[in-house]
């Protein structure tokens, strides 16, 4: 008998385990569902090329198969099917280009040789989730029988009981004029309340409940130091009084699955009361490439304002939240004692501001949340913190 049409799966999560080659076509299928926005200047994306490399060496470290292959996947598609397509594709630098090439030729084998991999692993799951299946199936079918078992038992037991009972006849000669006369039916008097009925209590739909954007999008966790604030505040104390912006870039590293940043870059740039203007960016990349960080976000003050994200702070952010899911925005406002953390809505904020057009400060509908709280985010005291400050090069 073919175990497999036996098999009752509890999920589609399960339905998935039913043929490893569906599943790693599902999965490649997924990986290559990325588009290239252009809006987002090229050079962007083969910043985020390189940090998704790194991102999946990690993942191949640790054993993290699945992940590694499906950003892998996302750097071949971008890299060898839509980016030449992006309007500015040109203005790329040819070191950059050939980096991204050489890069091409390392991932291409490493992903055709991960796909024989996670097929072996698939077909070892499957087998293992049908004997776990068919344990489950024979423990379920003892169950049954105890359990019936149990009730013979009781069963026969309560017919015994019932059959020791005496007998007792009643003749109608017993039966007197008074058992004969109608009963009057006690009535409550009205200071004597009667017992409450029992209230049917309401379904609940569960299912039209709202659900957290980091359940729906299962964004990694953000794993922020504590001292993060206090130290860029400090750092900017000399900007604050005198009501200039400053504003650092978040960075650092993948280690199980969760974001960690370990690196607060201060880049050079101009200020104002209500914006802040980096430049020299290649110093960023020339730090984060020796030392392998990963762009996790950024963080810059209000120093006259309350924490919020101001038409100028979305456009700013959406960089880099369209190149990772999990990046925020960290606003602090020293003279309300105000921090927020904040992202993008995905179901609509990230897509409106992509598409907008407009520059400098501007407005924006309010109907629909364009950002939200950042939920994904974990403070930790034990998580060191570097700062760098690039501005004193």
């Amino acid at each position: 008998m073919d175990n497999k049409k036996n098999l009752k799966y509890s999920s589609q999560k399960d339905m998935g385990l039913f043929d490893p080659e569906q599943r790693l076509k599902a999965l490649s299928e997924n990986s290559k569902a990325i588009e290239v926005d252009p809006n987002v200047p090229p050079r962007r994306y083969y910043r985020s090329g390189v940090e998704m490399i790194r991102q999946a060496n990690v993942y191949m470290e640790e054993g993290n198969l699945e992940r590694g292959y499906t950003l892998y996947m996302k750097f071949l598609t971008i890299f060898l099917e839509k980016i030449r397509e992006h309007p500015k594709y040109n203005t790329v630098s040819s070191k950059e280009k050939a980096w991204n090439q050489q890069m091409l030729r390392d991932v291409l084998p490493k992903t055709e040789e991960l796909k024989k991999q996670l097929l072996d692993q698939y077909r070892v799951e499957l087998a293992k989730h049908l004997e776990d299946a068919k344990e489950r199936d024979e423990i379920e079918k003892q169950r049954i029988k105890r359990e019936e078992q149990q009730r013979l038992k009781e069963e026969e037991k309560r017919k015994k009981a019932e059959a020791s009972k005496p007998k007792i006849a009643i003749s109608a000669a017993a039966v007197t004029d008074d058992d004969k006369k109608p009963k009057k039916l006690f009535t409550p008097s009205p200071d004597v309340k009667s017992p409450p009925e029992d209230k049917k209590i309401p379904s609940v739909d569960r299912s039209t409940k709202p659900h957290l954007q980091d359940d729906k999008l299962n964004l990694r966790d953000l794993i922020l130091p504590t001292e993060l604030m206090n130290g860029f505040l400090r750092l900017a104390a000399p900007n604050t009084t005198n009501k200039i912006e400053t504003c650092g870039v978040l960075a650092g590293k993948l280690e199980r699955n969760k974001l960690l940043v370990t690196h607060l870059l201060i880049p050079q740039q101009t200020g104002s009361p209500d914006s802040c203007i980096t430049y020299n960016e290649e110093d960023i990349f020339d730090y984060q490439d020796q030392y392998s960080l990963i762009t996790l976000g950024w963080i810059h003050t209000h120093p006259t304002q309350t924490a919020f994200l101001s038409s100028v702070d979305l456009h700013t952010h959406c960089a880099y939240q369209l190149m990772m899911a999990e990046a925020i925005a960290i606003v602090c406002a020293p003279k309300y004692d105000e921090t927020g953390f904040f992202v993008l809505t995905p179901e609509y904020g990230l897509d409106y501001i992509a598409n907008c057009r407009e520059s400098g400060f501007h407005p924006h509908p309010t109907d629909i949340p364009l950002y939200t709280k950042a939920k994904h985010c974990k403070l930790e005291p034990m998580v060191n913190l570097e700062v760098v400050d690039l501005r004193k090069k």
